[in-house]
Formats: structure tokens, sequence, C-alpha cells
């Protein structure tokens, strides 16, 4: 005789959600927006169906939107124009430039909102890297400097959590020191704490023009093939005051961020790129899968695994058919 019987915990619905274990939410969601100049500017994204650049004016009424829909976070990049960049990416403390400025109005009208900054050199460097190249050498302790001052020019403006997505050695320490020697004890820090070498930033890279001039990542981004080395970064940015540990990419390092969810008491946040997100879309418009069932498969998955907070181009979408009863 079968004593054991799951499946009487699936016969229906009703019983099917009274036992669920894992809960999606858009409070879960932080949105990524992409920033570029001008007015009424929108710049759609090829390799990313449904994503666009777009000017200061357009990305308001964006952010209100989402706000609308129960989308609260954001996380804003921006494109910058190849005169802008520099060998030490003095643009991205400019306080007249389009970043910071758009930063002030973000926060001027949706004070209410939660706002993550970028912090790292790739954006606005001539050599498209996130640290200062010398000899062909991506420089660690110099570069800090250059963050440093990034994202004391981010907290100036109004950033409620500043996210170093670098990979640079002890950043976390000296971004923390800088924003409490200057009063931002309230500002956060979001550490893109595994950062993954991969082959899905692609179209993200497409997105900010920011591909590298010569030569990869791999001094600083982590072997995809290490999983224990993302818990030494991991204590390295948690004893340095990090208050949020991401890993990206998502979905090919689930097991990461249920590493880092079983060992550190502190939110765990993962990323789900540009490449996850559009391999999605793609496979949907060939009619390959079902697009709203995988957009939300995706996103269970992460949070199943152990992510507190989820950056996801489908946010907003996600929360669309929330609002529609469509998931």
């Amino acid at each position: 005789m079968i004593v054991h019987r799951p499946r009487r915990n699936r016969k229906s619905a009703a019983i099917r959600n009274l036992v669920q274990e894992t809960y999606l939410s858009v409070n879960d969601l932080i949105f990524p927006l992409f920033l570029i100049e001008g007015k009424n500017q929108s710049s759609s994204i090829a390799s990313m169906p449904g994503i666009s650049r777009l000017s200061s004016d357009m990305l308001l009424k964006e952010v209100e939107h989402c706000m609308q829909l129960g989308v609260q976070s954001f996380a804003l990049f921006p494109n910058i124009n190849e005169s802008l960049k520099d060998k030490y990416a003095t643009e991205s403390y400019n306080e007249q430039g389009i970043y910071l400025k758009t930063i002030r109005e973000i926060k001027k009208y949706f004070p209410e909102c939660c706002l993550m900054t970028d912090v790292a050199m790739d954006p606005y460097s001539s050599d498209g890297h996130d640290g200062i190249v010398e000899d062909g050498v991506i420089v660690n302790d110099a570069t800090l400097v250059v963050l440093g001052r990034m994202s004391l020019a981010q907290a100036h403006a109004g950033a409620d959590i500043v996210g170093p997505s670098d990979m640079m050695d002890g950043r976390v320490k000296y971004i923390r020191e800088e924003l409490d020697k200057e009063g931002f004890t309230d500002v956060s820090i979001m550490a893109y704490t595994a950062k993954y070498a991969s082959a899905f930033y692609g179209p993200f890279r497409d997105a900010l023009d920011s591909t590298p001039k010569f030569g990869d990542k791999k001094t600083y981004q982590m072997n995809p093939a290490n999983q224990k080395e993302a818990l030494l970064e991991a204590y390295l940015d948690f004893n340095e005051s990090a208050d949020f540990l991401m890993v990206k990419p998502a979905l090919l390092y689930l097991d990461v961020i249920k590493s880092l969810h079983d060992h550190f008491n502190v939110p765990i946040a993962a990323y789900n790129v540009s490449g996850e997100y559009a391999m999605i879309k793609a496979a949907a418009q060939n009619g390959w899968i079902d697009n709203d069932k995988a957009m939300y498969e995706s996103l269970i998955s992460i949070k199943r695994a152990g992510a507190k907070v989820i950056l996801s181009y489908f946010a907003k979408e996600y929360a669309l058919k929330l609002k529609a009863n469509a998931i």
C-alpha cells in the first residue's frame, strides 16, 4: 500500500496555492533603466525587445508609469557620448552631466522611489574597462579613488543605493569610508559580489556602447567555473559593510545565490541579465516557448534560490501582467 501520496497536495488550484512555498512580488524587483542624451528620445535596443534607451524626460514618464504599477525601485545606467569618455572616467562625477542631473530629477519628482546607481568606470572610460588601464593592465588601487569620487557624486545627487559593479578589490570598504566621511551614512551599498565573466552581457553592452576596446574582463570578473571563490568575495564585501550581496548573472548561477543566502545574513540580490532576458524573448517571438510562463518561472527560480532582490528587465512586464491577472 502507498502511504505517502504527495499528489494529494496538488489535486486542486486552491490546495496548490495553500502549500506554495515561494512567492514573487513586485516589491522584490528592481527595474534597470537606460539613459541617453537629448529630449523626447526613445531608442529601442534590438537585442532586448521591449527595452529602450530613454532621454531624461521620457525616463521620468517611465518611472511614473512603473510606480503606478507597483514597481518602486530602479537601477539607472547611462549611455555616454564617446566624446565625453576619457582614461579616468571624469564624466562620471560631472555634476552637469546627464547621469547626475537625471538622478536629481528622479528624486525631485519621485522622492519615494528607491534609486540605485551604477559605480563603474566602463560607461565613461575611453578604454571600456571598469578600471584605470596602465600599459594594458587594469590598475586596482588607483581605480578606487575614481570609484569613491563617483559614489560621492551619486550620493550628493540623491542615490539611495550605490552599486559598485567593477569587481575591484577593496572597493566596498573604500566607498563606505568616503560616503561616511561626507555624512552619507544612510546611503546603502549593493555590492556586485560575485560578478562572473559571462557571455550573457552582450545586449547590455549594446545598450551602453561599453564594450572593452581591447581584451576582456577576466582579470577582475570571476571565472564561471568557480563557486567557492564567490564565498571569499562575499566574506570580504560583508566585512567591508556591504548592505546587499549580488550575484550576476542569475539563472546560470542559482547555486551561487543559494550558497550566499545560506552563509550570510544580509539580503542577497541577483541580476537577471540582458542575455537571459533576450533568450526568452527570442524564443517566445519564434513561438518556441510561452513568454509569460517562462518569465514567471525564471523569476520565481531566482527567488526560490534565495535572492531577496532581483534586478530584471522583466520587472515592468511582470507588474503589468500581474495587474491584468494574466499571471
